[in-house]
């Protein structure tokens, strides 16, 4: 049983799988922002495109492919702007997220550390952000 941690904000998802005792992590960056600059007045403009959010939130649902069990992890509304889109759009993966946390900016470590402990260990009470 394949089983998956993501700490995610606006910029990159950094996505943990366990299967098997052996751990694979992986990476999903957020589309960047996108300058223009006006060349008359030297006026510098940065903006999103409407469809980056829903394009990164895609590619963090295919990381995830396979998982049995997803723990979201992050430090603001983001996981849960990802669990809407996942809600609207990826109806297989919705039943798999078993938790949602909040938690900073953990090393890799400690995220690691956290899917052991939460699918594996006791689940409550462990400390992300010490």
């Amino acid at each position: 049983m394949r089983q998956a941690v993501v700490w995610i904000d606006h910029k990159k998802a950094r996505v943990f799988a366990l299967d098997e005792g052996a751990v694979s992590p992986s990476l999903v960056n957020a589309p960047g922002a996108h300058i223009h600059r006006h060349p008359k007045e030297q006026e510098v403009r940065v903006r999103n495109h409407p469809d980056d959010e829903h394009r990164f939130f895609h590619d963090v649902a295919r990381a995830l492919e396979g998982s049995a069990e997803i723990l979201l992890v992050g430090p603001a509304k983001t996981k849960l702007h990802f669990l809407r889109y996942v809600q609207r759009h990826e109806h297989a993966l919705e039943p798999k997220i078993v938790g949602i946390e909040t938690a900073n900016h953990p090393t890799d470590a400690q995220l690691m550390a956290y899917l052991r402990d939460y699918f594996h260990g006791s689940r409550p009470g462990h400390d992300l952000t010490a």
